[in-house]
């Protein structure tokens, strides 16, 4: 996939849900990854043209382990001139030393998404956009119904009351192949995940069990994604409810524009 084809879908998506609005500061997380680095990509890219003018910044949650090298992270931030920032945390500590443990991937997220949005708050940031994409999205929904007997997953836009912050995914219709492709394409700087759990967690896991659904089931993976956005699911109803709006207000144009 190039740029133009990752931005067009991007933009699609942004469009679509409503993700972005004049004025907004955005923070890119960024976690080294070939995800959040095309994010970071896209973003820039589309403020140059897009017609809601939104300013950029990046955010680095360092977990604390001595292995992480984000020296590449910051000279493309510096490239694309956007403001890079790294948050320095005990987090690795907390999970494996102190606590030791054995299932730590909630507790993570947990601490980790607290110290982002404590960071965004600092620099004046009212939105956080992470790379999660279809992929991602349809891999919550197995882990929630496999271990935790509900149908949830996480919507494209997401207001966090406590911190006054909102969270958009606008990465949400891209699939993570389409993104692998671009990544190599663009030759990122990827960096490798210094956690000891990458490859061996409930989602690795889930990720597998779909692909090989995938796989025995071709087309498996675009009715699951179609269940999702026909579903009621908290967050979605809202989502669906601009892209109608902005439908009927395309249909009032056309019919105008033929009498």
């Amino acid at each position: 996939m190039d740029l133009r084809k990752l931005l067009s879908t991007t933009r699609k998506c942004i469009d679509t849900y409503g993700l972005i609005e004049e004025g907004d500061h955005i923070a890119v997380g960024v976690s080294g990854g070939k995800d959040s680095l095309s994010l970071l990509i896209a973003m820039n890219e589309l403020r140059k043209f897009y017609p809601k003018a939104f300013s950029l910044s990046a955010i680095t949650v360092n977990l604390g382990f001595d292995n992480l090298r984000l020296d590449a992270v910051q000279e493309l931030c510096k490239r694309l001139e956007v403001p890079y920032h790294i948050v320095e945390t005990n987090i690795a500590d907390v999970l494996f030393e102190i606590r030791k443990e054995k299932n730590p991937c909630a507790l993570c997220a947990k601490l980790r998404k607290g110290a982002i949005n404590d960071k965004a708050k600092e620099l004046g940031v009212n939105k956080i956009a992470y790379a999660h994409h279809r992929n991602d999205m349809l891999e919550t929904v197995m882990m929630a119904m496999l271990y935790e007997g509900r149908y949830y997953t996480f919507s494209p836009l997401t207001y966090l009351d406590r911190s006054d912050l909102y969270v958009i995914r606008p990465f949400i219709m891209l699939e993570e192949k389409d993104i692998v492709s671009f990544a190599e394409n663009t030759a990122l700087p990827v960096c490798k995940n210094p956690c000891p759990m990458d490859g061996y967690t409930k989602r690795q896991y889930v990720k597998e069990l779909l692909d090989r659904i995938y796989e025995e089931n071709p087309g498996s993976d675009k009715c699951l994604y179609k269940a999702v956005l026909d579903s009621h699911l908290p967050g979605w109803p809202e989502a669906r409810k601009v892209l109608r709006v902005r439908h009927k207000a395309s249909e009032t144009v056309d019919a105008s524009s033929k009498m």
